[in-house]
């Protein structure tokens, strides 16, 4: 499955670094100056051009320096607008749009929570802010990834002394911490005396790519550095961008409570386990195992997600009297499933039946139709739910075919 990965462990990741990465990957400007064209026609702004040059920090990579001069900044709806209009203007399609309104929407929920009193131009400058979100999508949709699976590794934030408008704090920037907090993305140690990861760039990843805490395997066809504008002195503020073929499982992040019970009931446990898939537990499971002096005990697990564990750990504690509770979190890998519903011939009459399907390796590896539907079938047509299911799986594509 062709993949775009985003490595932004070393030198961070902004909307230019991008860019300039996946010029470097593709080497085509075209998209860059079809965007600034579009940029530099909008109200108020006077100037606004970019041009890749190639640059030395440490490993060759393509840098963008940009000439801009613009009015101030308006509103959070003139600059939603703006964006909606260059976008029309360079035929970003459907899948950037959806995507460049949810990272202007991160960056502008970012500014509501350090700004509060309004909107603030140092943070939200219009046409660099348009040129970030837009020029990494335009590129990927000029290269035929838009769509494609991307997979990051967790950003470098960066450190030292960071300038607003309104004075000077300590590294990390917050709103590309908050950014990374509030979708729950990892982020990178990293001991250079600068901000490697700019809001934008957080926005970006948030919105764009699935963030794991390792190198995916993959095989590479073609790299591409981009370098960031603004020097360290270390060359190490450079982004690498991967295009490759990676399987076609897909990689998540799962959350796994566990906790060891020797002094409870069946029935205690059974209830627990009850209540716990009712409250969104992706799956519940009871281990038996010997606790302390060798006694019977039950081992609970519970796999869940980053959103439901904090619940999940209290109704666990609740309802079984637990003063511990194991959390880790891993990776899996699962086959990419689809649900989708099939008019399947039945005693003469047609009925829609959902049916789920898991592909990986390019094979079709599962099956399922609905249980609720061919029961609801059997009962209207007075027969056995064996004889439904005996006619839905005739018309069921076989596990083990290629998919296309």
């Amino acid at each position: 499955m062709r993949t775009l990965l985003i490595d932004p462990r070393g030198g961070g990741i902004a909307g230019d670094m991008l860019a300039a990465a996946l010029t470097d990957l593709t080497g085509s400007t075209d998209p860059l100056e079809r965007l600034s064209a579009s940029i530099a026609a909008l109200p108020g702004c006077d100037e606004f051009s970019v041009r890749a040059e190639e640059t030395d920090g440490g490993v060759r990579a393509t840098r963008l320096a940009f000439r801009v001069r613009e009015k101030p900044a308006g509103t959070d709806g003139d600059l939603a607008a703006a964006l909606e209009e260059v976008a029309a203007a360079v035929g970003l399609t459907a899948w950037g749009v959806e995507r460049a309104h949810l990272i202007l929407g991160d960056l502008l929920a970012v500014e509501r929570r350090f700004h509060p009193s309004g909107f603030s131009r140092h943070a939200v400058a219009s046409a660099d802010t348009i040129f970030d979100i837009l020029a990494p999508l335009l590129l990927m949709e000029e290269a035929g990834l838009a769509g494609c699976p991307v997979r990051a590794t967790p950003p470098a934030l960066g450190g030292g002394l960071i300038r607003t408008g309104t004075g000077t704090i300590g590294g990390p920037a917050p709103a590309a911490l908050e950014i990374c907090a509030t979708h729950r993305i990892p982020v990178a140690e990293s001991s250079l005396a600068m901000e490697l990861t700019t809001p934008t760039g957080a926005a970006i990843l948030a919105n764009l790519a699935v963030v794991t805490e390792r190198f995916p395997a993959m095989t590479p066809y073609r790299t591409g550095y981009g370098a960031g504008t603004r020097p360290n002195g270390a060359g190490a503020n450079i982004l690498r961008v991967v295009e490759g073929e990676t399987t076609d499982l897909v990689e998540e992040r799962i959350v796994i409570l566990e906790t060891n019970l020797d002094d409870v009931s069946g029935e205690v446990v059974a209830h627990a386990l009850g209540r716990l898939l009712e409250e969104g537990a992706t799956d519940v499971f009871v281990t038996p195992a010997i606790g302390k002096k060798n006694r019977p005990a039950q081992v609970i697990s519970v796999i869940t997600d980053q959103e439901r564990y904090a619940h999940l750990l209290t109704v666990l504690m609740e309802e079984t009297g637990t003063l511990g509770v194991r959390v880790r979190e891993e990776p899996r890998l699962v086959a990419h499933r689809r649900q989708e519903a099939m008019e399947i011939p039945i005693g003469g009459r047609t009925f829609p039946v959902r049916v789920k399907t898991s592909q990986a390796f390019g094979r079709l590896i599962a099956v399922k139709p609905e249980y609720e539907d061919m029961r609801q079938i059997a009962r209207e047509l007075g027969v056995t739910l064996r004889e439904v299911a005996r006619e839905v799986e005739r018309h069921l594509p076989a596990p083990g075919e290629h998919q296309s």
